[in-house]
């Protein structure tokens, strides 16, 4: 009954289920383990750091450019603090305030955008520590430059004097008359009383669109498996059940076929 099995259209399917289903099973595992994987670095960007546990902090250069490995790293900076500016619309704690924006003027000309901290409310000059004075090594956490959408920046333009929307290179150009890094740091203590601000998770590595895509790829993949198989014992079960009516003689004229499950060739009206 089962001797369709080894005809050359059953060969063909049942070396099909055979790749296939190691197949699924290998993208729904790689689908999953990068879900696993934004997981992952989305619990170690959001944790809170340990300052015991802090890495000894490295000089700029060695973390430039900024990117996903070095995120967050200590790093140590000297200069004299320069222009300063106010980022508003900034929570912390859920509740709104602003970031105080110094920059840090470095022995290459170029300057850091350095985050002393942030303070509740809205944007006042006036309640804003002055930067210190002379020459200062600063030491936090790296940061990559921002952009619309992320860590809450608004796309907003047209921001008074003295104010910036943005932390990044290309904001900062239009403000200042000297280059800058495109990065910047947050301190690890605030500086003068205000509230350090916490390091950002970088892009990425949150849980977005993209992560639970990969949770439903891994479903999709998964249920292939289980539709292949299905599909193979759907078509077993009905060349089972030909061969048995065709044993039976209960096999129409125009499905009738040979032992090994192939239709049989019906003769011409010719009789050729």
């Amino acid at each position: 009954m089962y001797r369709f099995l080894l005809t050359p259209r059953w060969w063909g399917i049942n070396v099909f289920v055979v790749l296939a289903i190691p197949f699924c099973i290998f993208m729904g595992s790689w689908q999953l383990g990068r879900f696993e994987d934004r997981v992952q670095d989305h619990e170690t960007a959001t944790a809170p750091q340990d300052p015991a546990r802090r890495e000894a902090a490295r000089p700029l250069t060695e973390l430039l450019p900024v990117d996903k490995a070095t995120v967050g790293d200590q790093t140590t900076v000297s200069g004299r603090y320069a222009d300063q500016l106010l980022v508003p619309e900034r929570k912390l704690d859920d509740r709104e305030g602003f970031y105080v924006l110094t920059l840090l003027r470095t022995d290459d000309g170029k300057a850091l955008p350095v985050v002393r901290g942030w303070l509740p409310g809205d944007p006042d000059t006036a309640k804003v520590p002055a930067p210190p004075t002379g020459r200062v090594t600063v030491t936090g956490a790296l940061q990559a430059a921002e952009s619309v959408g992320s860590n809450g920046v608004s796309g907003r333009s047209g921001w008074p004097e003295g104010q910036t929307g943005a932390i990044s290179a290309a904001t900062l150009l239009n403000l200042v008359p000297y280059d800058v890094y495109d990065a910047w740091v947050t301190l690890n203590e605030g500086d003068s009383g205000m509230r350090a601000v916490p390091v950002s998770a970088p892009q990425g590595t949150g849980l977005d669109l993209k992560a639970f895509q990969n949770l439903g790829y891994t479903a999709e993949w998964f249920a292939f498996v289980g539709f292949v198989i299905f599909m193979w014992f759907r078509l077993l079960r009905r060349e089972v059940e030909l061969a048995r009516d065709a044993e039976l003689g209960l096999v129409p004229e125009d499905e009738d076929r040979d032992a090994e499950g192939e239709r049989k060739p019906q003769p011409s009206p010719s009789g050729v």
